[in-house]
C-alpha cells in the first residue's frame, strides 16, 4: 500500500532529523577531541556523552522512519 502524503512527509522529516543528529554528533565528537587535546578532559567527556545520546536518538528516528515506510506507523490528514 502506498504511503499517504502526510506519511511521506513524516518519513522524510524523520530521516532528516536522524541525519541532523548524526552530523551534529560528528561535530560534537570533533569538538571533544579538540577539548581533550587542550587539556579539558571533563568537558570533552561531557560532549562525548551528549554525542553518544545523539547517536541513540538518531537510531530511534531512523527506526521510526523505517516503520513509516513499512506502513506500521501512519499519519493521516486531519480535516
Amino acid at each position: 500500500m502506498p504511503l499517504t502524503k502526510p506519511s511521506q512527509h513524516l518519513h522524510r522529516d524523520l530521516k532528516e532529523a536522524a541525519a541532523l543528529l548524526k552530523w551534529s554528533g560528528v561535530d560534537l565528537m570533533q569538538a571533544a577531541v579538540k577539548l581533550s587535546e587542550a587539556g579539558h578532559e571533563d568537558d570533552a567527556q561531557e560532549l562525548i556523552r551528549i554525542a553518544t545520546r545523539f547517536q541513540a536518538v538518531e537510531d530511534l528516528m531512523a527506526g521510526y522512519a523505517d516503520e513509516v515506510e513499512a506502513g506500521r506507523i501512519a499519519r493521516w490528514k486531519v480535516e
